[in-house]
């Protein structure tokens, strides 16, 4: 009872409003295209200041500010989370966001402010089958794998698997990501035989998934691009750290 509560808070009366998600719910049991978020308040500071990096902290915020019952914050995919973050900081701060950069031809730093407003749902190549899975052949041992995304909880369990290996080994992390993502093989769900396949596939194949997730996986495009004062481009990308949220202490 004390989770149903704290998922959503069921409390409508609170200020908040709706955030459209990049994955169009198409991932989700619920099928929700978008979800009632509220807005930061002087109880998240503490949140924040944490270190929004952290996968707990970062279940934390958005087990706060997200008014949905139905919809855990460990269910939510990456492209939606990032909806979710640039809307809070978007309705707390305004659209603008500066960003320091360095200047690639004097090594100079200097500001670039742009427009979250103008952050668009980037594209993909592949519409997901019905149960919110892909289908793909993989190229060298030519087997049919049916692919699924993983969501926050499972990326967390990931990282804490990798918090808990023996210190001096090389967590293979490559793989326990291979085994979450591949849920049929050859039209079979036997999760010992994909165990078994994965352990020994191809690195041809494993980069193939590796590219087909990054290319179809609904989100936003994060690419920025400025001017320098040198008159050199620079590309970079919106992080979501503590930084992204700096205006709330005013820093």
């Amino acid at each position: 009872m004390e989770n149903e509560i704290l998922y959503g808070q069921m409390n409508f009366t609170l200020p908040h409003d709706v955030v459209e998600l990049p994955s169009k719910g198409l991932y989700y049991k619920s099928k929700k295209s978008s979800i009632k978020v509220g807005y930061l308040n002087a109880a998240d500071e503490d949140i924040l200041s944490s270190g929004i990096k952290n996968n707990n902290l970062l279940i934390t915020l958005l087990r706060n500010k997200i008014y949905e019952p139905d919809l855990k914050p460990e269910e939510l995919l990456d492209g939606d989370i990032e909806a979710i973050l640039i809307f809070l900081r978007n309705t707390s701060f305004g659209p603008e966001y500066t960003l320091n950069l360095t200047d690639p031809l004097t090594g100079n730093l200097f500001q670039h402010t742009f427009i979250l407003d103008e952050i668009n749902f980037k594209s993909t190549k592949t519409n997901p089958n019905e149960d919110g899975t892909y289908t793909t052949i993989l190229p060298r041992s030519n087997a049919t794998v049916k692919l699924k995304l993983l969501n926050l909880g499972e990326k967390a369990k990931i990282t804490d698997q990798e918090l808990k290996y023996p210190k001096g080994r090389v967590a293979p992390t490559t793989i326990w990501t291979l085994q979450e993502q591949i849920v049929e093989l050859n039209g079979e769900k036997d999760r010992s035989k994909i165990i078994d396949f994965v352990q020994n596939m191809p690195i041809m194949d494993s980069k193939h998934i590796k590219k087909f997730i990054s290319e179809n996986e609904p989100g936003l495009d994060l690419k920025v691009n400025a001017t320098a004062p040198s008159g050199e481009n620079v590309s970079t990308s919106i992080t979501f750290g503590v930084e992204f949220f700096r205006p709330f202490f005013d820093l």
